[in-house]
């Protein structure tokens, strides 16, 4: 993104330095057998906040999200449509940053 946006590549690269993939610290700090060897969210939510899951949304994985955000940026679909889509995915999207909120308070938790 910084390439298509010099203006902001200072900011967007002070923004990347503070970025954290949590998958990465669960791996190498925690297990449990239930994630049957995964450590993607939809396998470790469900046992480490299990009040939380994805059940009965809409858009309910990454894979999808990132596929109909593609489409939507791309205007194949009409307006109302459209606006459907997106609330779907802020849906997920909300449910998703709150899902890592959550892990790390339970991995704080347990510090």
């Amino acid at each position: 993104m910084a390439g298509s946006f010099p203006d902001l590549k200072d900011e967007m690269e002070r923004i990347v330095r503070r970025l954290v993939d949590l998958c990465d610290i669960l791996r190498r700090n925690y297990y449990h057998p239930e994630f049957h060897g995964s450590y993607s969210i939809k396998k470790v939510l469900p046992v480490v906040v299990p009040d939380m899951g994805y059940e009965n949304m809409a858009v309910d994985n990454g894979l999808d999200a990132s596929a109909l955000f593609a489409y939507m940026a791309r205007g194949r679909y009409d307006r109302e449509e459209a606006e459907r889509v997106r609330d779907n995915l802020l849906e997920y999207c909300g449910v998703d940053t709150m899902a890592m909120v959550r892990l790390v308070q339970e991995l704080h938790r347990h510090l």
